[in-house]
């Protein structure tokens, strides 16, 4: 899949949509720089699942956890920018967390998570659109 958004808006539809489609349990690992479009997707995803809550970054926290209405399931948004080692997934819980087939869970910043994440992780790359500042490439890996 290899899709090119022309505005945040965009971005957020088009993962809205992906929310939308969901019926169980996912994860998803967002790879990208800074402000390629990671939390901006993970923003319309949220509202795919049907959350009205402000979805902002965990930056600072490292994750933020919602109750999906109308199902047992919860939506988590991790940002791992900040860890320096394994250890603290540990500590967080992460594991218990990726392993219950009834979360759905974002990831930006995944590669200090890698060890955890199970072979059917959608790994999503975000990339600036070079001569076009506010396009992006979203494209699974």
């Amino acid at each position: 899949m290899k899709k090119i958004t022309a505005s945040g808006l965009a971005t957020k539809r088009y993962a809205e949509g992906i929310g939308k489609t969901i019926k169980s349990g996912r994860i998803f690992a967002l790879w990208g720089d800074l402000g390629s479009g990671k939390t901006t997707f993970v923003k319309g995803l949220a509202r795919g699942l049907g959350l009205n809550h402000k979805i902002k970054s965990p930056t600072f926290v490292i994750f933020h956890s919602y109750p999906i209405p109308k199902t047992f399931f919860r939506f988590y948004h991790f940002d791992l920018y900040r860890l320096r080692s394994a250890a603290e997934l540990e500590d967080l819980g992460f594991p218990e967390i990726i392993k219950n087939r009834k979360n759905i869970v974002a990831i930006e910043w995944p590669k200090i998570a890698k060890k955890f994440l199970p072979a059917n992780t959608k790994h999503i790359n975000f990339t600036h659109v070079k001569k076009q500042p506010n396009n992006r490439i979203i494209e699974s890996l």
